[in-house]
């Protein structure tokens, strides 16, 4: 068992220095008397001295005690530091899966400790409730309440092929009505084809689908080859499929923005010290912003 102690640590540094036991008992505000038993009892423990000792003169390290007083200075700044919380740790951070190819890879190459992990929309959930990550980067659906950023608001966009009667529409903007007259292909990834369903009751619409897709890509791809009309908020760069077809994208004027947002596990602070958490924030807003601009992901500036 360990038997030194953070302040004798500190008593030893001390005479040090300021090269005297009188002068260091005034800078710590002990008596000499108390801070002389302190040093020997410590010099005792390690079991050679520390300093050499002269009649009148000041006390120097040995050459045991400069290597020793070197490593406890160390030490002890590690330990005020721990102390004080300044202590860094990277972001666990998750992803929703058709976010992660357009913003994934850039996290990674500006940190390259984070790691952020691609997940569906049930395992972001579970995995911020039961703090296996402490953010995650998602549209805000089925998220645990807790601290959010908001990033972005999103427009969904119809997603066509070229010679699909609604792709020539004069208003290159379409309506819930329009849609739901013609077969959807939707992506199925845990809450989104409710999610979508839900947007078309509300309107008093009762869509048909015709396709349940397992990602992103496939819908784009079905999409592509006219088996059906694709609904998206998350708009990938190419104006293509996976497997080369043309596609149009259309805005759907009358449905609502959803947010993309980073949301924290329950409990964490909105601004914690001792993460990458502001820089991260800072970066995403600024990378979700320059997407937009250049008409990919994201399709609207941030918010």
């Amino acid at each position: 068992m360990l038997s030194l102690t953070l302040r004798q640590l500190e008593y030893a540094l001390a005479v040090a220095e300021h090269r005297g036991l009188t002068a260091a008992a005034l800078a710590l505000h002990v008596s000499q008397p108390a801070l002389s038993v302190a040093l020997a009892q410590l010099e005792a423990r390690l079991g050679q001295p520390l300093f050499l000792r002269r009649p009148g003169g000041p006390l120097t390290p040995t050459a045991f005690g400069a290597a020793w007083l070197a490593r406890a200075q160390t030490h002890v700044a590690g330990l005020g530091a721990l102390m004080r919380g300044e202590v860094r740790a990277p972001l666990r951070l998750g992803i929703f899966e058709d976010l992660a190819p357009a913003i994934l890879a850039p996290l990674i190459a500006r940190f390259p400790d984070l790691a952020p992990r691609p997940m569906g929309f049930a395992a972001l959930a579970l995995a911020l409730e039961g703090g296996e990550i402490d953010a995650a980067l998602s549209w805000a659906l089925g998220l645990p309440p807790g601290p959010r950023h908001l990033l972005a608001r999103i427009a969904p966009r119809a997603v066509l092929a070229p010679d699909h009667p609604l792709a020539g529409h004069a208003t290159l903007t379409l309506t819930l009505a329009q849609i739901a007259a013609h077969p959807l292909v939707l992506t199925d990834q845990d809450l989104s084809i409710a999610h979508v369903q839900s947007l078309f009751h509300a309107a008093g619409l009762a869509p048909r689908i015709a396709h349940r897709c397992a990602s992103l890509d496939l819908m784009r791809s079905f999409a592509a080859n006219g088996l059906g009309v694709g609904l998206s908020w998350t708009q990938p760069a190419p104006s293509q499929s996976h497997d080369g077809r043309p596609l149009v994208l259309r805005e759907i004027r009358d449905a609502p923005r959803e947010a993309v947002v980073l949301a924290l596990a329950p409990g964490m602070r909105a601004e914690p010290g001792g993460t990458d958490l502001p820089e991260v924030l800072r970066f995403l807003t600024d990378h979700l912003a320059l997407m937009a601009g250049s008409g990919g992901l994201i399709g609207t500036k941030a918010l």
